[in-house]
């Protein structure tokens, strides 16, 4: 793959760390310090807001690359849910989650350092979790997995047994929409991956 600039992932998420190796994307990580903020914002803006701020916290740190910012919020209804805070709350996203059909909004912002370029989008997955009894959520939470996950499961693993339905791109819910990340790549003349 022959690539015009350096890209780097404003991320310090494994999740999408391993999903753009996956793809045989050559990065660096460069993990944002912006500061999310709980804010009146509907899931969608807050996703965005946080991507862009993400990207442009990293941005000023290179002459020449592509720095791309990634945020996903999980919402049910008009409740968003992040990371569960401990245990409690663990159960407490578990039990709302439960039975439910919820959004997995992520937004994408790239951003070209040299020439202040950016371009974003969004992308929005319905997932559809099974009703869950008490057993499963204890041993769910037992297992440590959802600890630092937004809406506190992985889809990628344990979580996936609770998963009734998904509509919409599985990547998404893993943490990096990588149909959308290959259409923003585009906009900076990035045609093909492979």
């Amino acid at each position: 793959m022959n690539l015009p600039k350096q890209i780097v992932l404003a991320s310090k998420s494994p999740r999408r760390k391993k999903l753009l190796k996956g793809i045989k994307v050559d990065f660096i990580v460069h993990p944002s310090d912006f500061e999310e903020k709980d804010t009146h914002l509907t899931p969608e803006e807050l996703a965005m807001h946080n991507a862009i701020g993400k990207a442009q916290n990293v941005a000023h740190h290179y002459k020449n690359a592509l720095i791309i910012g990634v945020d996903t919020v999980v919402a049910v209804g008009e409740h968003q849910i992040g990371k569960p805070k401990d245990r409690e709350d663990a159960k407490r996203i578990l039990r709302l989650l439960s039975g439910t059909t919820h959004k997995v909004i992520s937004a994408i912002c790239i951003i070209d350092s040299k020439t202040k370029k950016n371009v974003s989008g969004l992308e929005t997955t319905l997932v559809t979790v099974d009703r869950l009894e008490e057993s499963d959520i204890e041993a769910y939470i037992n297992s440590g997995e959802g600890k630092d996950k937004a809406a506190g499961y992985a889809i990628q693993g344990l979580g996936s047994l609770f998963i009734k339905k998904i509509d919409g791109d599985y990547f998404n819910v893993v943490g990096l929409p990588i149909f959308l990340l290959r259409k923003l790549l585009k906009e900076f003349g990035i045609k093909s991956l492979l």
